[in-house]
């Protein structure tokens, strides 16, 4: 399977999501603004909201000499997160990860999306407990679980050669907050939805999704659709979409008593490294995504097929995979790495040293 490229219909909704983003970043001064010393105490709240980052910090710092160089210039890797932590299972996973780079001259950003089910070369890494996972060839998502941010961090960096800059986690529990916030999101369905995996039981037609109902939705994968986790991403995506478009729709943005719950969960939901915890740093990002010009934001996904020898798993193609890295690391458009690359004849894939473990949940 090749890398997959959102058409005309995704650049509306990236523009609607770029509109969206100055938005909030209009309310969240409307709100310090309307409000006087309340506000500023609203803001202080919202700032410290968002936790730090320590133990991927100190845990990053004992293989420091192992990581990627560090780019030159203005040039930006920031890694986002989806964790997904589940008492009955006793850990978590991010099975959405994206990473964002951010050009050295604010004009371009690419938005790399890592599929979960990928095998990787995943290397030692420490657990919670204090002891060692083994270096093993693994699906991608399970770095998380072994050894948090990290661990995640340093797998990727090993497949891919980029060195990621910053990270943020988005706790999917806190997810729901915001979608309480909004008052719910509606989704209206074609047919029935049962996955007994995650206890979803929707019927066909329309429904209001807040709380563990919403979690469920986005968290469904092996008995809705297809089955596959391509499937979820585009759900997820659907569903933030329609979240986004509900926050816009209902006057949140402009009104400081709706706008305060929504980025009070928001913040709530976040842990950053330390040079995005705060709410300045954080403004800086997204006003150079807001000032990006049509069609300079772009979203992959990492170039891939289905592994030959488990139907489940996803394997990179090459040589386009190998392009986009090179491409990320030498800050140059992606696509056009793509066009490049697809010009160069197939690789033939590598057996993979694989051995099957446990999935606990999917």
């Amino acid at each position: 399977m090749r890398a997959v490229v959102r058409g005309a219909a995704g650049f509306a909704a990236r523009f609607r999501a770029r509109r969206t983003l100055r938005l909030v970043c209009g309310g969240l001064a409307l709100l310090v603004g309307l409000t006087g010393v309340a506000g500023w105490l609203a803001y202080r709240k919202f700032d410290s909201n968002i936790r730090t980052d320590e133990a991927t910090a100190a845990a990053l710092a004992e293989h420091g000499a192992d990581r990627p160089a560090r780019g030159d210039g203005r040039a930006q890797n920031i890694l986002l997160l989806g964790s997904d932590y589940r008492k009955e299972a006793g850990s978590g996973r991010s099975d959405t990860v994206m990473l964002l780079h951010l050009a050295a001259n604010r004009k371009r950003a690419e938005v790399l999306s890592v599929p979960r089910d990928l095998r990787v070369d995943m290397p030692s890494c420490r657990r919670e407990d204090g002891s060692y996972s083994l270096e093993q060839n693994a699906q991608f998502n399970w770095a998380f679980q072994f050894g948090g941010a990290a661990c995640t961090i340093r797998t990727l960096e090993k497949l891919t050669g980029i060195r990621i800059d910053h990270h943020l986690i988005v706790d999917f529990k806190g997810f729901t907050k915001i979608v309480n916030a909004v008052g719910g999101v509606e989704v209206d369905l074609k047919k029935p939805e049962h996955d007994p995996n995650v206890g979803l039981d929707l019927s066909t037609g329309r429904h209001l999704l807040k709380g563990k109902d919403a979690l469920r939705y986005v968290r469904a994968r092996q008995y809705v659709g297809d089955g596959s986790d391509l499937n979820r991403i585009g759900r997820q995506q659907d569903f933030v979409n329609r979240l986004a478009a509900k926050i816009r729709s209902n006057g949140t943005l402009a009104n400081p008593a709706r706008l305060y719950p929504v980025l009070n969960a928001a913040t709530s939901a976040l842990t950053a490294d330390s040079g995005l915890d705060s709410l300045g740093e954080l403004y800086e990002i997204a006003d150079s995504l807001s000032a990006l010009p049509p069609g300079a934001l772009t979203f992959t996904t990492l170039p891939h097929h289905e592994a030959p020898d488990h139907w489940y798993r996803l394997d990179l193609e090459q040589p386009e995979a190998r392009r986009v890295f090179d491409a990320v690391k030498k800050d140059r458009p992606v696509l056009a790495a793509l066009k490049a690359a697809q010009k160069e004849p197939a690789e033939e894939p590598k057996e993979p040293e694989f051995e099957p473990v446990h999935d606990e949940y999917e």
